[in-house]
């Protein structure tokens, strides 16, 4: 026997399948009396000395009119009784009782004849209190009415779980009559509900007595098939008056209109969550494909389950947008991005692939329009306006693709390339916010590529300018050996105004120049343009190095307020010997052949352009083996670590004397160069060596 059917029978009532007793007749106090055929009371109940005030030993041989009926009544209670004792017909209804206290009573009465084993007719009444009674039909009216018109829907299922009253409004819930419902099970009713759920909560409620309120349920009924519904359900166990378990009551409030309202509440926040990531995500360098990544980045998977970036190669190119309304467009990936492993990948552009796309196909028409196009529902027949070529449409169909958006990205006005994303996990087509918070993705990051893209050209620029007044190959110089290396800033950092020069002078001699114009982009190329040329042209002049910097200065004082470092020497083969001036540059180091590498102590000087301030030169010997390495300040600064500590590791990597120049340039290159380097480098390393007269 199951749990729920155990309640119904307690093993020690007198009777093998008997029920315990209902409640309703104690809530009414049912009393009983029986008269006899002249009109005295012959049986008395418990209820009746309860309802009456008369105890039994002062009811029973008394006439029930003169103990219970005032004078004025007895006449209409005797044509009764006598109507009910002649014609053995019942009566039914209220009349006023004499009560023992002497208050009178409105009582409900139900009289009928009884006959006894000799055929003597008696009556029986079955009395209780009229108010009681109104309580009673007040009450039941009361629940009827509401359970009928309560827009909640209402149902009472058995022990056993089988439905036996639902109101209307559960019926239009669950699209289901009441008559398909009674005597019924949920599982058989409403079958694409998540009924184990359902029927475990009723049991726990049935066994345990402690109601579920509020629980919530979504799923569909055959009132709305099609689309999902919300519900609040509450189940209480109902007993009756004396604790007997009737059945299960269940209320059901449909919340859709709130669940829907949640639901898009939840979508708002995380489009707005999606929106603030693109903004603190999206274009944090300067450098064209990581911003096409972090877009790419931003829409997977929150949005898509694969994305695209591309942009016209015009653009990359720095030119104009050049697109025929019905012509093809030619497009370079930048970035790809799948959630998951997907064959899709295989179909889409790898990133650095320029592809031409024909006027059908779906980005073409998004590029040409400059407006969204969706395909929500993607069938075969939409694959080849999506896919670069058959092969890629097969594989799209094999990854499961089943909705597709493609978003211009405009900038300024100009389209300059298109934002490409489908689904394949992602069991929802694309909707209308999907769209809003695509072309908002779209908007804020087309402008961040936008500038990396000019960024990146002006970047370009400048960098060929810088290597173009930087010089070529090194002249023929006497007595020494010399290296040197030129490295731009990272790509999302602009170009710098770092130079070095070798520059050959009378009587064999050499200068070598490092400097750094502070500054950065195209303007600083130029400077650092100017300021070399200037500083070859006063070497010519054979101008000791401090002289040379005191004429420098005043040139780069009248350079646009520019300021530049600057480390100049000269080196004389026939004294062996290097004369050193410093114009607020880091100092260059000594790597003598015998003994231990070192940093010069000059004077420091103050930047060219400061003006006004007087340089001094350094003599110091220079023999054969003996190295000068000049660097500028990128080599060794960095934001993570003090200056004093990198100058001790650029002293420890230069340990061997020995070693090829152009070695030891990469050397330190690679050991102090980190990859987001934010400045430039210049470095210039130059070794005596052995010589003599007339031969270089």
């Amino acid at each position: 026997m199951s749990a729920a059917g155990s309640l119904r029978t307690d093993s020690d009532e007198p009777g093998p399948g008997t029920s315990r007793p209902s409640g309703l007749l104690d809530v009414l106090g049912m009393a009983a009396v029986v008269l006899g055929p002249d009109g005295r009371i012959v049986l008395w109940s418990a209820q009746a000395e309860e309802l009456f005030g008369y105890a039994a030993e002062e009811a029973l041989g008394q006439y029930a009119g003169r103990l219970m009926v005032r004078e004025q009544h007895r006449g209409l209670v005797v044509k009764l009784f006598e109507r009910v004792m002649d014609s053995g017909e019942g009566w039914a209804g209220a009349f006023p009782v004499l009560h023992k206290d002497g208050t009178t009573r409105l009582v409900e009465f139900r009289n009928t004849p009884l006959v006894d084993d000799r055929g003597v007719r008696h009556a029986l009444s079955l009395a209780t209190d009229r108010g009681t009674v109104r309580q009673v039909e007040r009450g039941l009216a009361l629940s009827a009415q509401m359970v009928s018109q309560s827009p909640i829907g209402l149902a009472v299922l058995d022990t056993d779980l089988r439905y036996v009253t639902v109101n209307p409004a559960l019926e239009r819930i669950n699209g289901v009559s009441a008559a398909e419902h009674l005597g019924r099970s949920s599982r058989e009713v409403l079958p694409f509900l998540d009924v184990d759920a359902i029927e475990s909560s009723l049991r726990r409620v049935l066994d345990t007595g402690v109601p579920l309120v509020d629980q919530q349920a979504v799923g569909r009924t055959p009132a709305d098939p099609d689309h999902d519904s919300a519900w609040s359900v509450s189940f209480y166990r109902l007993e009756d008056a004396v604790g007997t378990v009737l059945g299960v009551a269940i209320s059901v409030v449909d919340v859709t209109e709130r669940y829907l309202a949640g639901i898009e509440a939840d979508r708002a926040r995380r489009r707005l969550a999606l929106i603030a990531d693109a903004s603190a995500r999206i274009g944090t360098t300067l450098e064209l494909d990581q911003t096409a990544r972090e877009l790419a980045d931003v829409a997977v998977p929150e949005l898509a389950d694969i994305a695209a970036v591309d942009l016209l190669d015009d653009v990359l190119q720095g030119r104009r947008a050049h697109v025929l309304p019905t012509g093809p467009v030619v497009i370079r990936a930048l970035a790809v991005k799948a959630g998951h492993p997907t064959e899709a990948l295989r179909a889409a552009d790898p990133p650095g692939h320029v592809a031409r796309y024909a006027a059908d196909r779906l980005v073409t028409q998004c590029v040409h329009t400059g407006r969204p196009v969706i395909v929500r529902h993607v069938e075969d027949q939409d694959l080849p306006r999506i896919a670069r070529d058959e092969e890629a449409a097969t594989l799209l169909a094999r990854a499961g693709v089943h909705s597709y958006l493609a978003v211009p990205l405009t900038a300024r006005g100009e389209v300059i390339g298109a934002l490409d994303l489908k689904r394949t996990r992602n069991p929802l087509p694309f909707s209308d916010d999907d769209l809003v918070l695509a072309r908002e993705l779209a908007a804020r990051a087309a402008v961040q590529i936008d500038n990396a893209r000019w960024y990146q050209s002006a970047r370009t620029t400048a960098v060929t300018l810088q290597r173009s007044l930087l010089p070529g190959s090194p002249p023929s110089t006497v007595g020494l050996e010399v290296a040197s290396r030129y490295q731009p800033a990272d790509a999302a950092s602009e170009v710098g105004g770092d130079w070095f020069d070798l520059i050959s002078l009378e009587g064999d001699r050499t200068a070598l120049v490092v400097g750094d114009v502070m500054g950065s982009g195209i303007s600083a190329a130029a400077t650092m343009g100017r300021l070399r040329t200037a500083t070859s042209t006063l070497a010519s002049l054979q101008l000791e190095p401090a002289r040379l910097l005191e004429h420098l200065d005043k040139i780069t004082a009248g350079l646009d307020h520019y300021i530049a470092t600057c480390i100049y020497a000269v080196y004389d083969p026939h004294l062996r010997q290097v004369q050193i001036a410093n114009a607020g540059h880091l100092p260059p180091a000594l790597v003598r052949a015998e003994g231990p590498s070192e940093l010069l102590d000059l004077p420091t000087g103050a930047p060219l352009g400061v003006g006004g301030v007087a340089f001094s030169t350094t003599t110091v010997t220079f023999e054969p083996g003996d190295q000068l390495v000049l660097y500028t300040d990128g080599l060794v600064e960095t934001r993570q670590h003090s200056l004093d500590e990198r100058l001790a590791t650029f002293l420890g990597l230069l340990d061997d004397p020995s070693r090829p120049l152009e070695a030891l340039c990469d050397r330190l290159l690679r050991t102090l160069r980190r990859p987001d380097n934010h400045d430039d480098v210049a470095l210039l390393v130059a070794r005596a060596r052995d010589w003599s007269a007339g031969v270089a």
